[in-house]
């Protein structure tokens, strides 16, 4: 039986038909029903199957760090909780939540706290990504309304793309980008310090100076007005326009670092094209002055009256696949649900009114990075973090670390105790997963789809909702949280979303207030709002806003300087973000061998120039010290950043790389609107890491590694490691049965003393199990064809390569089939494959997803570069 679902990754939303085996595993394709992808699926979502075994996962609630009855953890939740607020009052707590909750979970943690504990500190780690958006919305519409569809891209003749890698963070949508080029010659601006992936296709690319978006859009302000391009007739449905461009026209355009004639080039594109959407991410939003940033585009958009029609308007894509509903039912500390504002009497007499308490809280919780400062300083003495990883994703990662420790009472709910934030809590309760969830959930273009179970919950593992509805009936409130059903909350969210419209709201979903459990079993896809006269559509094409006056808001705002400064001490302006295959801590995507193919290590992208300067080599690895922390990453030397601006992902932790956690690295600078962190902007030092040895190594048990630095990934049939050290072990073969986890076996060796190198493999019955390659430099062997020899009987394996008679298929790059570069190389070479398609057809690399086909461009690019030489 096939179950349509939702995929649990980014902000898309895409549709996902999920086929169970029956042995709990299951068969993952694309919906082809699905308004947001139309059955097209990433690398991630293709490969959602191989995440949903249990290994790792919690089956059984914790407490103290031993196994407990759900009835002791609930029972010591409630008390504790009902300790700090009876002692130290409401906002002595509070919840740290996160975008992977279905709405009907956010909706009742929003309750719990924000109604009946009387608090407004609940936040989200959706903070962390577009708060900034949500800031600026409400500042420019009165309130937090994304105007546009997905239909926009097909329909737009220019699609703008600021500080948004859509083709590896929400790959999907960059398909759909890539079919309307095709088909429609839209074009395409990319505005990014990078030269990434989504460069691709990008008819002009504007590597910005990091931090300078608001001079840039006040630069295109001006030149519409200078055009002429300004709607007189929308501008009767918007103030501050004069103030607005009176700033914009101040504004020095060296600040961008471009060069001025690409700047015109990109102002005549965009006035030249009535029909243009701008799609902007956490480039714009992760910043200190993200909030001016956002207003900025929208200045331009409401300035010309392109917003609200189709193919045209602003277009913040989220990160996560409910960021928006975390959105809708005030998931975010300074929020009422249904986007109601916390600070508006009436809203906040509504929102008690409907459910039924005195009073709710009557003023904005702590953000984010205020709430585990507050924790780690005494004043919140319990917290409850669900399904995130702050230890981690927080910047200043590892004074979040210290605040948490710190806490007195923590719980968290996650599918493992694993998590670098869950091995510090008091009590971790086992919550269910994707594949078990029963829900719904709103992605970027405010439709809400279901997600459905296919999958039994297993061990003792419960539903978020219920787990924060028990615990709600165990401080006293039994009847507020009686709820049995996702169903039955899902029709109390809505009923109260009718009350929000009646008070000019835009968020109003009423029409599912009385939905049957059948017809919500059944829900199609459906874009909010949703009442008696209205369902779906766009906003703000008859110049209707949510302001007191109903008119849009020009902001006024200027270029800030980055709060980070570059010193001696610190020369190198840190950016951060997101890689194609894997997602945020990686607790779900690393558990699929094919994701973590493609780039299996941390690292740090550096100009060659930097390379050059400090001394290194490709393959090196090297220490990076900022004022918060330090880390160690492998060099990957490249043209796409710009001298003194390297990057680096996001997603290692404790459990995969613990010298590689990135966010260690990133000041808690917040901007002051929103509270979003800066995670673009930190200034680090670059420093060679001299290791007296290097490694890397494939095992089927999970690995024990000790070294400075290390890394594991999974591999099909076990783990695969880099590492690095400086203490060389006395006996190689005793170091390596301990580094591997195999204590018996036969071992193979060579062993060059003098010379420091080490290959030692262990097999039983013949068989490979593992083995390791060490010596004084950064080991070259091929890693993807040794982790393919576990579990086979491999006689050359010491060789770290395969013979004459196997082609060494090298590095993957299109994760979802496991095509090698040197595969394609050779293809492109011998069959003279001469663009992208070709390569498609011979070895299907770049025919599913598509998210690897920038890379086979590079990969063409490289082939003709070699013929030109020759």
């Amino acid at each position: 039986m096939s179950i349509c679902t939702t995929c649990p990754y980014c902000g898309v939303g895409c549709g996902v038909i999920a086929s169970p085996d029956g042995q709990g595993g299951v068969q993952i394709q694309g919906d082809p029903n699905h308004p947001a992808n139309f059955g097209r699926l990433c690398s991630k979502g293709s490969a959602l199957g191989e995440t949903v075994d249990l290994t790792g996962r919690l089956l059984h609630p914790m407490v103290g760090g031993q196994q407990a009855s759900w009835d002791t953890a609930l029972d010591l939740v409630a008390q504790k909780f009902k300790a700090a607020t009876g002692t130290y009052g409401p906002d002595s707590v509070g919840f740290y939540v996160s975008g992977q909750l279905l709405t009907e979970d956010y909706y009742v943690a929003n309750k719990l706290m924000k109604g009946f504990i009387g608090s407004a500190n609940i936040d989200t780690n959706s903070r962390l990504c577009m708060s900034s958006s949500v800031a600026g919305h409400k500042r420019a519409f009165g309130t937090d309304t994304v105007p546009g569809t997905y239909a926009d891209i097909e329909q737009a003749d220019l699609v703008v793309l600021v500080g948004s890698n859509l083709a590896w963070c929400h790959p999907v949508l960059f398909q759909r980008l890539v079919a309307a080029r095709k088909d429609h010659g839209t074009k395409v601006v990319v505005i990014d310090p990078r030269r990434t992936a989504s460069c691709d296709i990008a008819d002009l690319h504007l590597p910005l100076k990091t931090g300078s978006d608001v001079a840039l859009f006040n630069g295109l302000l001006s030149a519409i007005a200078q055009a002429d391009a300004v709607d007189g007739t929308y501008l009767q449905h918007v103030d501050g326009f004069d103030a607005a461009l009176d700033i914009a026209q101040q504004v020095d355009l060296t600040k961008t670092g471009l060069d001025p004639q690409k700047l015109q080039d990109f102002y005549d594109l965009w006035v030249a094209h009535k029909n243009v959407v701008t799609i902007y991410s956490q480039g714009v939003n992760q910043s200190a002055n993200g909030t001016d940033k956002v207003n900025a585009i929208l200045n331009c958009h409401l300035a010309t009256g392109r917003i609200g029609r189709p193919g045209m308007g602003p277009f913040s894509v989220t990160g996560q696949p409910n960021a928006m509903g975390g959105r809708e039912v005030g998931g975010l500390a300074n929020m009422l649900a249904c986007h109601l504002d916390l600070e508006n009497p009436d809203h906040r007499a509504c929102v008690a009114d409907f459910w039924d308490v005195p009073n709710v809280a009557d003023k904005p919780g702590r953000k984010a990075v205020d709430l585990f400062k507050a924790a780690g300083n005494g004043q919140i003495k319990a917290l409850w973090i669900i399904h995130t990883n702050p230890a981690v994703s927080m910047p200043d990662a590892a004074a979040v670390r210290a605040a948490i420790k710190s806490c007195d009472f923590v719980v968290v709910s996650d599918l493992t105790d694993q998590t670098d934030t869950a091995q510090l809590a008091d009590v971790v309760l086992p919550a269910a997963g994707w594949g078990e969830k029963d829900g719904t959930v709103t992605n970027s273009d405010r439709t809400i789809s279901r997600q459905r179970a296919f999958l039994p919950i297993p061990g003792q593992a419960r539903a978020d909702w219920a787990q924060l509805a028990e615990v709600g009936r165990r401080m006293g409130w039994q009847h507020a949280f009686d709820y049995q059903t996702p169903a039955q909350i899902f029709r109390e969210y809505a009923a109260l979303s009718g009350r929000a419209g009646a008070l000019g709201k835009d968020f109003d979903i009423s029409g599912f207030s009385d939905l049957k459990d059948t017809d919500y079993a059944t829900l199609t896809p459906t874009r909010w709002p949703v009442t008696a006269s209205r369902r779906g559509g766009r906003f703000f094409a008859d110049g209707v806003f949510y302001t007191p006056n109903h008119k849009a808001q020009m902001l006024a705002v200027k270029q800030a300087d980055l709060p980070s400064k570059r010193s001696a001490k610190y020369p190198y302006r840190l950016n951060t973000g997101r890689i194609r295959d894997q997602w945020h801590t990686m607790t779900r995507s690393a558990k699929s061998p094919r994701l973590s193919a493609h780039l299996a290590e941390p690292f740090l992208e550096l100009h060659l120039k930097d390379a050059t300067d400090l001394g290194l080599s490709p393959s090196d690895i090297v220490r990076l010290n900022s004022p918060t922390g330090t880390a160690l990453l492998r060099v990957l030397i490249s043209d796409a950043v710009s001298p003194g601006n390297p990057f680096a992902p996001i997603h290692w932790t404790g459990e995969t790389a613990p010298s590689g956690r990135i966010d260690d690295l990133v000041t808690a600078n917040v901007d002051p609107f929103s509270g979003q962190p800066d995670s673009k902007a930190s200034v680090v030092s670059v420093e060679k890491f001299h290791a007296n040895w290097y490694g890397y190594a494939i095992t089927t048990q999970t690995p024990n590694p000790n070294t400075a630095y290390w890394a594991t990934a999974r591999v099909a049939g076990g783990w695969r490691l880099e590492l690095a050290a400086d203490d060389v072990p006395d006996n190689w073969e005793t170091y390596t049965r301990s580094l591997l986890g195999l204590s018996d076996g036969d071992v193979i060796s060579v062993l060059d003393k003098a010379r420091g190198h080490a290959r030692i493999a262990i097999l039983r019955d013949g068989i490979v199990v593992g083995a390791l390659f060490a010596g004084p430099d950064p080991i070259a062997v091929s890693r993807d064809y040794l982790a393919g020899q576990l579990g086979q009987n491999s006689p050359r394996i010491l060789a770290g390569r395969p013979g004459a008679d196997m082609p060494d298929p090298g590095p993957t790059l299109c994760s979802c089939f496991g095509v090698g570069v040197n595969t394609i190389l050779t293809a492109i070479e011998t069959q003279g494959l001469i663009n992208v398609d070709a390569i498609g057809v011979a070895l299907q690399a770049g025919t599913n997803c598509g998210s690897c086909k920038p890379e086979l461009t590079a990969l063409l690019g490289r082939a003709q570069v070699k013929v030109a030489a020759e």
